[in-house]
């Protein structure tokens, strides 16, 4: 849709023209009003497997470690986990696209290989970071540039091998300012004064950590003087979304709100490498506009989410105004939740469903 648009949100007005943000005058195409919703960047989550999404939650934790887990669901799961892979990727990658989106997610971090259909049409933004599952396969990280970021799991588990891990790290000049670890829980008081001299940061995924370990990273580890990013993590151990994620960490009272929003704002695109996150005049237009202050919002209070200027979810009030600029985009819904997706071909791979008379009538 490369139309001029203006957005009125309670805390300002936001113009939009050619994916980006321009300055608030002359004409606009189409105006949408929020007077009860404040309009901000979007959200950034550092660690997903956008394919694993469609799954569900699967283990009976706790777990020692992450590989623990893994024997335990191929062998005990092994009919659901076929299941879900019979889905086509790309319906499968789009599972994870529309749970991040409706949540107000605009970029992510897919922590497995980079797939082709990242560069076709995908709604959601995708960032390119090498990543590898562990660091018995950190030979996929070889030959990344001396300044290139790279994530890895680190210290997933409860044992002393969790946090041996970044000794080992250490030992083989991989822990350093480009490191950005995900997970982290295992690390013991010497792995954590190692870690926190090297620079590198940290990718905090409390609901998973908690589902599968029964505990999550040691506060000393979340202090400041570490950079913390956010993750969901996949839904076959997070709670949910990226919003559930910040509601769950505020309420374990380790980061002030302050960090806990530059976890999905802009403390991950530092590390990441990518612009800061605004409203600025020239500055990408990826946008949520959120009917809750953003520590305490759900998914049901997401009002609208741009990517590049294009809508990807809004209030089913908002679909008559995109329906008339003959856009592409259905109403949908996802998760139990009504909402205007913004894009041709059907969302799959998740309880997506037409909405009711009455989701469309009292949808949140």
């Amino acid at each position: 849709m490369d139309e001029r648009l203006l957005i009125e949100a309670r805390n300002r007005t936001v113009a939009i023209e050619g994916g980006v943000i321009a300055e608030p005058s002359g004409r606009y195409d189409l105006v949408l009003r929020f007077p009860h919703a404040d309009v901000r960047p979007g959200l950034i989550n550092a660690h997903d497997h956008l394919h694993r999404n469609h799954y569900g939650r699967l283990g009976s934790p706790p777990y020692r470690d992450a590989r623990a887990w893994g024997r335990d669901i191929q062998s005990r799961w092994r009919r659901t986990i076929a299941e879900g892979r019979a889905l086509p990727g790309r319906q499968a990658l789009l599972a994870g696209a529309w749970k991040n989106l409706c949540a107000g997610v605009t970029s992510v971090v897919h922590h497995d290989p980079w797939e082709g259909d990242f560069e076709r049409d995908f709604p959601l933004r995708v960032i390119p970071v090498a990543s590898a599952d562990s660091l018995d396969s950190a030979h996929r990280l070889a030959g990344i540039a001396h300044s290139a970021p790279f994530c890895l799991h680190v210290a997933e588990g409860t044992g002393p091998a969790a946090a041996d891990d970044v000794r080992r790290l250490h030992a083989i000049g991989m822990l350093d300012r480009r490191l950005i670890a995900v997970h982290g829980l295992g690390m013991d008081a010497d792995a954590i004064a190692l870690f926190r001299a090297s620079g590198a940061a940290l990718v905090w995924c409390p609901s998973s950590n908690l589902f599968l370990f029964g505990r999550t990273a040691p506060a000393e580890l979340l202090r400041e003087g570490i950079d913390v990013l956010l993750g969901s993590d996949s839904l076959l151990s997070g709670a949910g979304d990226l919003l559930d994620e910040l509601r769950l960490a505020k309420s374990l009272g380790t980061l002030d709100d302050a960090r806990l929003e530059a976890a999905v704002g802009s403390a991950t695109a530092r590390r990441l490498g990518l612009p800061e996150p605004a409203l600025e005049p020239g500055s990408a237009a990826d946008l949520v506009v959120l009917a809750q202050p953003l520590l305490e919002a759900g998914a049901q209070d997401v009002e609208l989410v741009l990517v590049g200027g294009a809508p990807r979810v809004a209030h089913p009030r908002l679909q008559p105004e995109f329906g008339r600029r003959g856009g592409p985009g259905h109403l949908a819904v996802i998760n139990g939740l009504s909402r205007w997706i913004g894009t041709a071909p059907q969302p799959e791979g998740m309880n997506l469903s037409p909405p009711s008379s009455a989701q469309r009538m009292g949808a949140s």
